[in-house]
């Protein structure tokens, strides 16, 4: 699996237009527009950027992520309450990627902080544990590795509350820094094929084989787009979903917030679009990544976050 190469831009197209599916591009237009103010009283919302873009690669695994604000967010002035994070965890003999997405409540006064500080703490939590949770993998112990999912968001939510109601103050509700949260474990050394998925809400993820996107989390079918009922940290840390799959080198895994998997879900030419740009064994290049994941699709405006793993196969050029 390779590296592709940008290729030329046609006459006529201005490659930082984002593409859209359908006869029409949605009415926000899709760039930046105001942001919340440095005297607004909310100096995180103020200083968080629009698109957030990463990636690592280590041995074999390569992973490319994009959180992008969403065209009603850029529309009204608010933040991005969507987050994510791309890490290395654990000692050298037990090393693992982490990536980690986060979609915060649209309607939660705070959820563009929970969603970051859940994001850091999970990992640093997940860090802390990880010969537990790599031991887990190469024993393929669920029962170990759900308790010990259950404890780490437990011990996240523990460590954030007291923060959040310093900043607060009497004002302090649960309600108000709701978020999603999504993780997947992938240990790098190339003997130990599970993977670990550990998640709150929804959103999740899709494994891309053969073309076709599949299921790789308990969502269920179908799921209203725009359900209020959504499990949400902090309240549910005690209800933590745990998922042990394996991969193989020719899958592509997918770990994104609804919304991406909304659209995906319920827009068979927006699911073929990205199949096709990151399911043909070819790795893009970050700025591609980017642009790729902006795809649009009208009545989908909610911020976007997408952390994609590619595994390169022996014998694939670097």
């Amino acid at each position: 699996m390779a590296v592709a190469e940008t290729p030329a831009p046609e006459t006529g197209v201005v490659r930082g237009v984002a593409e859209h599916i359908g006869k029409r591009p949605p009415t926000y237009p899709p760039y930046p527009r105001a942001k919340p103010s440095m005297r607004s009283g909310d100096r995180l919302a103020a200083l968080t950027p629009d698109i957030l873009l990463d990636g690592i690669t280590v041995g074999r695994l390569t992973a490319l992520g994009v959180s992008v604000r969403g065209d009603s967010h850029r529309w009204h002035g608010h933040c991005r309450q969507d987050s994510m994070a791309i890490a290395r965890i654990g000692p050298p003999e037990a090393e693992m990627l982490v990536l980690a997405v986060a979609d915060g409540v649209s309607s939660a006064g705070r959820s563009h902080v929970a969603s970051q500080d859940l994001v850091h703490q999970a990992v640093s939590n997940l860090d802390a544990e990880a010969e537990s949770f790599h031991r887990g993998l190469r024993e393929r112990d669920e029962p170990q590795l759900n308790g010990l999912a259950n404890k780490v968001i437990g011990q996240a939510v523990g460590e954030l509350r007291p923060k959040w109601r310093a900043q607060a103050g009497d004002r302090y509700e649960d309600r108000d820094h709701a978020s999603t949260l999504h993780v997947l474990l992938v240990p790098v050394q190339e003997t130990v094929r599970e993977r670990l998925l550990l998640s709150v809400g929804d959103g999740g993820l899709r494994v891309c084989r053969g073309g076709t996107w599949k299921r790789g989390d308990h969502e269920s079918e179908p799921t209203p787009l725009l359900d209020p009922r959504t499990a949400a940290l902090p309240g549910s840390y005690d209800t933590v979903e745990t998922r042990l799959l394996s991969s193989s080198p020719a899958d592509v895994l997918m770990l994104a917030t609804d919304g991406v998997t909304g659209p995906l879900r319920q827009e068979s030419e927006f699911a073929d679009r990205l199949a096709g740009h990151w399911g043909r064994g070819e790795i893009p290049a970050p700025s591609d990544f980017l642009w790729q994941a902006q795809l649009r699709a009208k009545s989908y405006d909610d911020d976007r976050t997408v952390v994609c793993l590619w595994e390169r196969r022996p014998g694939d050029a670097d």
